[in-house]
């Protein structure tokens, strides 16, 4: 169907850290960072299922053709508007939905649909169309990755800390923040009703958690310091070895200026 319709289409502690830049000029030269692909979907859109699979191979193909390095960098974002069909997604947020919103405003469209691909806060697609995915990946502007250390630690079993410093290394266009969300591979969900039913469902780079580190002012330097400090509530079946950290620094407009992807140690 259209995209216009409402329609499926003790402590332990890390550090983790790339390098900064010592001058404006060295930040200006450095090599650009991935691209972020938001994808926003859900367990009960019959097309969700097609669109996370064609967003995983696109990310992998990337990241095999840049010899390991990441060219694009996915976040899964599940809905909740699809529940009342009949399934209700494990993984949806009402949070995940206002932010969809808010990309339907900043991009001045119409309505709501799922699966939908936001490419660098700028440019959006059907999540089941390659073709139209990988143009806007190509054809998204790349910034520099942040340069930001990580500290991770576990003052309580349920929660983790993570302590972040760096530099931008791009300039901030409009005011903004830099953001972190603590995503999720490798979730495996036996459907039993709604539009996917009977089927055992795969979702990898599912947001669990989005929390904003710092505040960014307009105009802000490349050379531009920050620092904040987040805690994410765990869920019960947390493993570090399943997930990963993705920071990243997005305009007023919602255009990401700066992607910067981090692993999690087995033993946090």
């Amino acid at each position: 169907m259209a995209p216009g319709l409402l329609a499926c289409f003790g402590r332990v502690s890390a550090t983790a850290s790339a390098p900064e830049p010592a001058t404006e000029e060295l930040a200006a030269a450095a090599a650009p960072g991935p691209v972020l692909l938001e994808l926003f979907c859900s367990q009960g859109c019959v097309a969700s299922p097609e669109a996370d699979a064609v967003v995983a191979r696109l990310a992998q193909d990337q990241q095999e053709a840049g010899g390991g390095e990441r060219a694009v960098v996915v976040l899964g974002f599940h809905v909740d508007y699809w529940d009342y069909r009949g399934w209700k997604d494990p993984f949806a947020s009402s949070a995940w939905t206002v932010r969809q919103k808010a990309y339907v405003e900043a991009l001045r469209l119409d309505t709501l649909f799922t699966p939908q691909a936001v490419v660098q806060g700028r440019a959006h697609c059907v999540g089941t169309e390659q073709d139209a995915l990988e143009q806007a990946v190509r054809d998204a502007p790349r910034y520099p990755a942040p340069a930001m250390k990580v500290t991770l630690q576990r003052p309580n079993p349920s929660t983790l800390q993570a302590s972040f410093t760096g530099t931008l290394r791009s300039r901030m266009e409009g005011g903004g923040s830099v953001l972190v969300a603590l995503y999720e591979s490798g979730l495996v969900t036996d459907c039993g009703r709604g539009e996917n039913k009977g089927k055992s469902l795969l979702n990898d780079h599912v947001v669990r958690r989005l929390e904003k580190v710092a505040a960014v002012r307009d105009g802000a330097s490349a050379r531009k310091s920050v620092s904040g400090t987040v805690q994410f509530p765990l869920w019960d079946a947390f493993r570090a070895s399943r997930c990963g950290l993705v920071l990243f620094v997005q305009n007023a407009a919602l255009q990401v200026l700066g992607v910067q992807h981090l692993d999690l140690p087995d033993n946090v």
